[in-house]
């Protein structure tokens, strides 16, 4: 039988489990809105995490060419590891219809590498650059979000992409809205 005290300790001892468990959780990230430089601030945290000594892995969605030709990230190897599974490097609402069942099933091997890197902990943060545009297009749905998600361990994951759904919101620890309040092109 407890008597008060052993009851106030129990509690305590649970809340505390509770708590170390929620702090072995990654953190949930999103870079959101209609601004300009979503992608650069989850490449910023990425060097800020590297020059700290974690491993992270970029894969890019949506994305046309991207990042992936850059000398500049292939130098960031292996601290920073970036993957693109899409093939084309057109824009895919402009693809015919074969061509983008075709990406779709690149991306959703995508999804299943992120899937694999935060089961297996391979890195400490994992950029899914442009996912939220995954979910916008139907290419894949909130609960897969969140089933991913889940995998995460201490993994710290970032999510980017313009249009942000309100139950992914629901799914983060930390949300960003990026806004262009002024946007002025230089020629050269």
């Amino acid at each position: 039988m407890f008597n008060e005290y052993d009851m106030i300790s129990h509690e305590s001892k649970y809340d505390s489990e509770r708590y170390e468990d929620r702090m072995k959780k990654g953190m949930v990230h999103i870079y959101t809105g209609d601004g300009r430089g979503k992608s650069p601030a989850a490449l910023g945290r990425a060097i800020q995490a590297a020059v700290a000594g974690d491993q992270v892995v970029i894969i890019q969605f949506l994305k046309e060419r991207g990042l992936d030709e850059s000398e500049f990230i292939k130098r960031m190897e292996p601290e920073i590891k970036l993957f693109r599974f899409e093939k084309s490097s057109e824009n895919f609402e402009e693809l015919p219809e074969e061509r983008k069942a075709e990406e779709v099933m690149n991306i959703r091997n995508g999804i299943n590498f992120a899937k694999k890197v935060l089961s297996t902990g391979e890195c400490d943060l994992l950029i899914l650059d442009e996912l939220l545009g995954l979910v916008d297009k139907k290419i894949i749905s909130v609960e897969e979000v969140e089933q991913l998600l889940e995998q995460r361990g201490e993994t710290n994951v970032i999510l980017t992409g313009m249009t942000l759904n309100d139950d992914v919101c629901l799914l983060a620890d930390e949300v960003s809205k990026i806004e262009t309040l002024k946007f002025k092109t230089f020629e050269m």
